[in-house]
């Protein structure tokens, strides 16, 4: 890949990440919990231990992750209404992804007919809300599991890795890592990047918003995600360090 260059976002290369910030135990009263800041996108993601699990997995002695996603009225430039009675079909996509990457920090859900329920709350939205969800909410998942351990309900963390995500696209014909909402909303092409910390992917998704792309650019594009993330997972780790 050429050497970075620079772009008008602030001085940032096009390779960099925003300025990023992840405030272990934010929320105390939660078993797990992760304040993350992307750049101005800020999102409060925590993880709560329930006794139980959904009626379809009772009785198999095995527990369950989920999540839900939800965006404040201001987090964004004009009031958005909350979602009351009904969900909607961004609300409900963004939801899912977060449980499968999520999940796939596990091998398998041994722990115990106990259910992980992860809320990723936006208070502030400049782009990558999704990706910034995704990995605040693996700090909280560690610490959840590990008060399970603490207060002897299970043995073992049945955590096997985390996992991060990211924001890639192509902007004015030049591949970008970590958009913001300006960028994102003139992307010709948007990608969402999940990865493990053991380097393997969790899900790509790769959309030509305002034209196609080839595998050249794919494979661009993949590489500055994999760069970004590794740097995400990194500071993951100094956080549980703590």
């Amino acid at each position: 890949m050429p050497a970075p260059e620079h772009s008008a976002r602030a001085g940032r290369a096009l390779d960099a990440l925003r300025a990023l910030r992840l405030e272990r135990r934010a929320s105390p009263y939660a078993e797990g919990s992760c304040l993350i800041s992307c750049g101005n996108t800020r999102v409060l993601c925590t993880a709560s231990v329930e006794d139980g699990v959904p009626s379809w997995r009772r009785g198999r002695g095995e527990g369950w992750m989920t999540a839900e996603y939800a965006m404040l009225p201001r987090a964004t430039h004009t009031r958005t209404s909350r979602e009351r009675e009904k969900i909607g079909g961004r609300t409900q996509e963004i939801q899912r992804l977060i449980g499968r990457s999520l999940r796939a920090m596990l091998d398998d859900f041994k722990f115990g007919e106990f259910t992980i329920k992860v809320d990723c709350d936006v208070l502030q939205a400049d782009g990558g809300t999704r990706t910034a969800s995704i990995t605040g909410a693996s700090v909280a998942v560690v610490d959840a599991f590990d008060w399970l351990v603490g207060e002897k309900k299970i043995r073992l963390s049945p955590v096997k890795r985390r996992v991060a995500a990211v924001s890639v696209g192509v902007i004015d014909g030049e591949p970008r890592l970590d958009l913001d909402y300006s960028e994102d909303v003139r992307a010709e092409v948007d990608m969402n990047v999940v990865m493990t910390s053991e380097g393997k992917y969790v899900e790509v998704q790769g959309t030509g918003e305002h034209g196609t792309f080839d595998r050249s650019a794919l494979d661009r594009l993949l590489g500055l995600a994999d760069g970004g993330i590794s740097t995400l997972l990194r500071a993951q780790e100094d956080v549980l360090r703590e």
